[in-house]
């Protein structure tokens, strides 16, 4: 069973594929709400990859260490430092723990290499995130809504997007 930890994935990401790694930045959290404890707080050790860089990650992940199954991309929305992290994690077919790749955008253009061209199973991970938070997925065979309507305005999971008063609440035929 592989026991690759994250501090050893960016050090060999780091090592084998040169300017992949970016230095990682905090980014602005809002704080957690007055009552009960508060969230536990790590270090973030999963290597923050260069966008332009992420199929090349991805394609080391499979092919050098044998990470074969991308479970999902996550995405999370800072707004207040402007940007999308789309969270990548990958696992070895053997057993162990999951590794991460993360990669951020800047929400004026959330743009990005898909990785559906050389890892299929990345498909309908990027056309959700397309949907519901707009990031495209430079190369993907077919980049389309997978939920919503292809009339539907916005992205519905950006938090910016209206939660009451949008246009689709109270319409009628």
């Amino acid at each position: 069973m592989p026991t690759l930890s994250a501090e050893e994935l960016h050090e060999r990401l780091a090592r084998d594929l040169p300017g992949v790694v970016l230095p990682d930045t905090p980014l602005q959290v809002r704080p957690p709400p007055a009552h009960g404890p508060p969230p536990a707080r790590r270090a973030n050790v999963d290597p923050l990859v260069d966008p332009a860089q992420i199929v090349a990650a991805a394609t080391y992940m499979r092919d050098t260490l044998d990470y074969a199954f991308l479970s999902d991309i996550a995405v999370v929305d800072y707004l207040l430092d402007g940007v999308f992290e789309l969270v990548y994690r990958f696992y070895n077919v053997a057993g162990g723990p999951a590794l991460v790749l993360k990669t951020r955008l800047p929400r004026e253009q959330p743009e990005v290499p898909s990785l559906t061209p050389v890892w299929p199973g990345a498909n309908f991970h990027e056309r959700e995130a397309f949907d519901l938070y707009g990031i495209v997925f430079t190369g993907h065979p077919f980049l389309r809504r997978i939920y919503m309507w292809d009339e539907f305005e916005g992205f519905p999971m950006r938090r910016d997007f209206p939660r009451q008063g949008d246009k689709y609440i109270g319409e009628e035929e």
